[in-house]
């Protein structure tokens, strides 16, 4: 469906949101009754780039980090994971990454508390944009979050433009956040002005609600597929939490179930299955192939405590679909 030059120096670079989460290992508590938390590399793009490493991907970011302590530790983090940092820059003006506190109430129930007042990685200025990175790379991702404000709003739209101006494939994942934005209408505009551009939209219901919110479309999957289809998008992934997720191309269309498990918390599943799914399209897989790898990540996302840290391999993520399928059979199914 979509042709990734894998033979460039890089498979994907990624623009967006690199963080620090804290999450509790005080299960089932509320946060103000929780004192003991491990640390981890966060962020949604963050997060994304580690799990196509970890699948064996050639990886490289762009991104701001905070010229401290915390921004030695991520960037080091990605370099112990192969990911290129070669244009992650630290800031100059004191801004620090933004600092997630994550809240399992239960395996059905959590909650996120996020700190991003004057944050590193909102900082990303066009000037930090290379077209001869984003050349030498098979796929641009850029996050929605990034689109929130300037600087980092303008830097997304010139990696666009040179993906676009070489021919490289450009994934939009929504990724809404409710912080820095001003306005229903701004996210609106900023957000469908990239999945105008995308090759590969990737959101939920609400996330897709709020790109359409000035089209006049109905709020079915199928009209938001058609849409953006239309326009040139050769996949629309529009997801539905526990219900699952639904995808959309020429080539077919597909209900996707989640794989059952045991659910720790209630985040992290999107990121893993982003990673794993476009690990597969990049490959050569089938749609539905992808589909299945990127449900099976999501699956083993949720029932760890971690992120970043637990992006399974391309060995266990196998192993995984083998078992789930034995007991439970496929979870893809034509709609």
């Amino acid at each position: 469906m979509i042709s990734f030059d894998l033979s460039k120096p890089l498979h994907i670079t990624l623009v967006g949101r690199v963080a620090i989460d804290f999450n509790p290992t005080d299960y089932n508590r509320p946060l103000d009754e929780s004192s003991n938390f491990n640390k981890y590399l966060g962020g949604s793009p963050a997060n994304i780039a580690v799990g196509m490493a970890r699948l064996g991907n050639r990886v490289g970011f762009l991104g701001r980090v905070s010229d401290d302590q915390f921004g030695t530790y991520v960037t080091k983090y990605f370099q112990n994971e192969g990911i290129d940092v070669s244009h992650i820059r630290r800031c100059e003006h004191g801004e620090k990454l933004g600092l997630t506190f994550t809240e399992m109430l239960s395996p059905t129930e959590s909650s996120i508390l996020m700190y991003r007042e004057g944050v590193a990685d909102l900082q990303l200025s066009p000037e930090d944009v290379d077209e001869e990175y984003i050349r030498n790379s098979a796929c641009l991702l850029i996050s929605g979050t990034a689109l929130c404000t300037s600087p980092t709003r303008e830097a997304c739209f010139k990696a666009l433009t040179f993906a676009k101006r070489n021919g490289v494939p450009v994934v939009f994942d929504a990724d809404y956040r409710a912080y820095t934005w001003k306005s229903m209408d701004e996210i609106a505009i900023y957000t469908s002005m990239v999945a105008e551009k995308a090759d590969i939209i990737m959101g939920s219901r609400e996330e897709f609600d709020l790109m359409e919110r000035l089209l006049g479309l109905d709020g079915t999957d199928e009209k938001s597929a058609e849409y953006w289809l239309g326009l040139g998008a050769s996949i629309c992934v529009i997801k539905h939490g526990k219900s699952g997720s639904r995808a959309y191309s020429r080539e077919g269309c597909f209900n996707v179930k989640p794989f059952p498990v045991k659910a720790l918390k209630g985040f992290g599943g999107g990121d893993g299955y982003a990673s794993s799914f476009l690990h597969a399209l990049m490959a050569g897989k089938p749609l539905d192939d992808a589909l299945e790898r990127g449900s099976a990540s999501a699956a083993m996302l949720v029932a760890s405590h971690a992120c970043s840290k637990d992006m399974p391999t391309e060995e266990a993520l196998e192993a995984f679909i083998a078992s789930e399928k034995a007991q439970y059979g496929s979870v893809i199914t034509p709609i």
